[in-house]
C-alpha cells in the first residue's frame, strides 16, 4: 500500500471520527479532551525524542509528564467551572520543578562539571512544556465558548482545508516556483496562496451554513482566516525544522500516511492560540 492510498485511507476514516469526536458534546466535550490529552502526551514525547537528537535533556518520564498534565488541568478547569490561570499556573508550575530538579541532581557526562549541559537541558524542557502541551491546551479552551462545536469545526476546517489547499494548488501549479523555503524545499509560493484561500474560503462557507452563529462583519472572518492558514502554514515549516535537524523523515508512524502524531497537528499547536484570542477578542465575549 503506497503513501498515498495510506493517507487517502486515513482521511476517509479520520474526518468522520473527528467530526463524531467535536459533536460529542456531553461532559463539555469528554471525548476531545481525551483525545486532546493522549496527542499532547504523544506529541510532546515526540518533540522530545527529536530534541534528544541534538542536545542534552532532563528525563523523559518527568518532562512529558508535566506536558500532558497542561491540558489535563484545562479540562480540570472546564469541568470544576475553574479559571484557565490554574492551567498557566501548571505549566509554570511544571518548569519550576524541572528547575529545581536540575538544581538538586544534574547530569552530566563530565563528573567535574555537572552543570555543564543544565543550560540545554532546561531549554529543551521549557520548549517540550510549552509545544507539546500549553498550545494544545488553547483546544481545549474553545470547548466554553458559545456554540462551540461550531467554532471547534470552523478552526478545525480552517487549518486542514489550507493544509489540503496548499497540496492541491502545489501539486498543480507549483512546480516551478518551489525551494523558497529551505526547511521544506517541495513547498511553492503557489502552494502557499492557495492555502491562504482554502482557509478563507472554509470560513465564508461557514458563514452560510451558520448564519446564525457567524452573523459577524465578513472581514472578520477573512481575518480570522488569513491568520489561521500563516500560522498553519508556520506550524508545518517549524516541524520541518525540528524534523531536518534531528535527521528525521518523520516524528513518528503511528498514523498510516501521515508520520507521528506530531506530523497531524503541527499545524494545530500554532494556531489554536491564536484562533482562541481572535474568536474571544472579534466574535463572542466569554
Amino acid at each position: 500500500m503506497n503513501k498515498i492510498t495510506r493517507r487517502l485511507l486515513t482521511f476517509f476514516i479520520g474526518v468522520p471520527l473527528v467530526l463524531f469526536i467535536v459533536c460529542f458534546t456531553p461532559l463539555n466535550h469528554i471525548l476531545l479532551h481525551l483525545c486532546i490529552v493522549v496527542f499532547a502526551g504523544i506529541s510532546s514525547s515526540e518533540i522530545y525524542n527529536l530534541m534528544k537528537k541534538n542536545m542534552p535533556m532532563q528525563s523523559k518520564g518527568l518532562v512529558v509528564g508535566f506536558a500532558t498534565l497542561i491540558p489535563v488541568s484545562a479540562y480540570g478547569c472546564i469541568f470544576f467551572n475553574l479559571d484557565f490561570d490554574i492551567s498557566t499556573l501548571v505549566f509554570i508550575a511544571g518548569f519550576l520543578t524541572l528547575l529545581v530538579v536540575e538544581i538538586f541532581k544534574p547530569r552530566s557526562e563530565n563528573p567535574e562539571e555537572p552543570f555543564k549541559d543544565s543550560n540545554n537541558k532546561l531549554a529543551g524542557s521549557l520548549f517540550v512544556l510549552l509545544y507539546g502541551g500549553y498550545l494544545l491546551s488553547y483546544l481545549s479552551r474553545m470547548t466554553v465558548l458559545p456554540h462551540s462545536t461550531e467554532f471547534i469545526i470552523l478552526f478545525l476546517l480552517m487549518v486542514f482545508l489550507c493544509d489540503s489547499a496548499a497540496w492541491f494548488f502545489g501539486v498543480l501549479f507549483g512546480k516551478g516556483n518551489r525551494g523558497l523555503v529551505k526547511a521544506s524545499p517541495n513547498k511553492s509560493i503557489v502552494g502557499f496562496f492557495g492555502g491562504i484561500v482554502g482557509s478563507i474560503v472554509s470560513g465564508i462557507l461557514c458563514t452560510f451554513v451558520w448564519p446564525e452563529i457567524f452573523s459577524e462583519p465578513l472581514w472578520k472572518m477573512v481575518v480570522l482566516g488569513f491568520v489561521m492558514a500563516l500560522a498553519a502554514i508556520l506550524g508545518d515549516l517549524a516541524e520541518s525544522v525540528f524534523k531536518r535537524s534531528a535527521k528525521e523523515k518523520d516524528s513518528g508512524n503511528i498514523i498510516p500516511g501521515r508520520g507521528g502524531a506530531l506530523d497531524s497537528v503541527d499545524s494545530v499547536l500554532m494556531s489554536a492560540p491564536l484562533f482562541y484570542f481572535i474568536v474571544t477578542m472579534l466574535f463572542v465575549e466569554i
